[in-house]
């Protein structure tokens, strides 16, 4: 087995690691709102997520295939491979490719173990973009594309970030708003039942979008492994085995159910009522599954997170914690920065290591280090099924998590 073939499998567990930790990172983004209305018990919600998702991850690979081209260039404009990326079996790309991923992690662990809602779109994303820096220079971006296709970083990534959160907002707002006007003097215990149905059906039109969208992206990522080692040379399709591969994984973490960001979504940024859950994830839903169909790989914790402060401004009277949207609007606009920093740095230390094996392997040995560090940091004050719906505080609005569940809820 080559050095190449060894990082290239190092670099598929780390792939699928990442899927893991973006299922349960997102959970939020389908069922927060469900379980904060009680319209699904969380174990339920998260089971359905997670069988949606693994559905999902089947009907696209749009933005799977932006994924693969649109910050790391591999071809030149007439179509040869960079030279920088074909020596040693591709391991220079491989080492590349590694580090992002391993940025994108740490920085997911980082954001859930404080119960934020960022973007593990944006985190992979950041990763690679700074692993390719270190790797390859400034050159080594794919900033806009070739001429011919518009397919890089900046029309791809950057401007659908910012744009989507807004229409996010006003799409969610209008909604409630319509929602609300329609039902006023109906009788509430039989419209609040209607919107608990109407919340599950939209809940899983989310789930459903979100694999559309994000188990793409981990499929975009091995098979640019796949590609820099000989093994796969389609760069307008995915091979089956990544697809099915992805969107187990995705699913499973679906499952697992990030109830630190569950919590903070559904009970931290709005006190939401079944009617606008249910106006806030149709307009999630709507907005991921257009993106989907253009490939663009936006970040649906960003949609997602935008449609719940919609679904606040749209109802009169409804509190909008905007402390809390204030953390969480500071981590969307580090992501990508904070991210490119470790996976940069990650990548320079592999380079430094003689960028083979030996290079790839101390990448992998501090991520797990980093991982395991939060993980068991986690344990402290933990959130679950148990307490994730517990009433939020004014100790919740600086921490973004339940600081200190009774025995009960911790047994739970």
């Amino acid at each position: 087995m080559t050095t190449a073939t060894v990082i290239l499998v190092l670099l598929v567990v780390v792939a699928l690691s990442f899927d893991f930790t973006n299922g349960f990172h997102d959970t939020a983004n389908a069922m927060a709102t469900s379980i904060a209305t009680g319209a699904l018990k969380p174990h339920t919600a998260v089971a359905l997520a997670g069988v949606l998702n693994l559905v999902g991850a089947f009907l696209s690979v749009e933005v799977a295939l932006t994924v693969t081209n649109a910050v790391v260039k591999i071809q030149n404009s007439d179509g040869s491979p960079v030279a920088a990326l074909t020596g040693d079996g591709g391991t220079a790309l491989l080492v590349i490719v590694l580090a992002g991923l391993a940025g994108a992690i740490v920085w997911n662990l980082l954001t859930w173990l404080l119960g934020l809602p960022s973007s593990s779109s944006h985190a992979l994303f950041g990763g690679l973009l700074g692993a390719t820096i270190a790797g390859l220079g400034w050159s080594g971006v794919n900033w806009a594309g070739n001429g011919e296709k518009i397919d890089g970083l900046l029309p791809k990534v950057v401007v659908p970030a910012l744009v989507s959160p807004l229409i996010a907002v006003g799409v969610a707002a209008l909604a409630t708003w319509l929602v609300l006007r329609a039902v006023r003097g109906l009788a509430e215990r039989s419209t609040e039942r209607g919107f608990r149905w109407g919340q599950i059906g939209s809940a899983s039109l989310v789930s459903l979008a979100h694999g559309t969208n994000d188990a793409q992206k981990t499929m975009g990522v091995i098979t640019l492994g796949l590609i820099a080692t000989g093994h796969w040379t389609d760069t307008e399709n995915i091979p089956f085995w990544v697809k099915a591969a992805c969107a187990v994984t995705i699913a499973l973490g679906t499952y697992l159910g990030g109830w630190r960001i569950i919590r903070t979504l559904g009970k931290g940024l709005v006190e939401i009522e079944p009617a606008q859950g249910m106006a806030a994830q149709s307009s999630s839903a709507a907005v991921i599954l257009v993106s989907s169909h253009l490939g663009l790989p936006l970040s649906t914790t960003h949609v997602t997170t935008g449609s719940v402060l919609g679904s606040g401004l749209g109802r009169p009277g409804a509190t909008v914690r905007w402390r809390v949207a204030g953390r969480m609007v500071v981590a969307w606009v580090i992501t990508i920065p904070a991210a490119a920093l470790v996976g940069g740095l990650l990548c320079g230390l592999a380079v430094l290591l003689g960028g083979g094996l030996v290079g790839a392997a101390a990448v992998v040995v501090l991520l797990l280090a980093a991982s395991v560090t939060m993980y068991r940091r986690s344990l402290r004050t933990p959130v679950n099924a148990g307490n994730v719906n517990d009433d939020w505080s004014a100790d919740d609005d600086d921490a973004g998590r339940a600081e200190q569940p009774s025995r009960a809820q911790v047994s739970a």
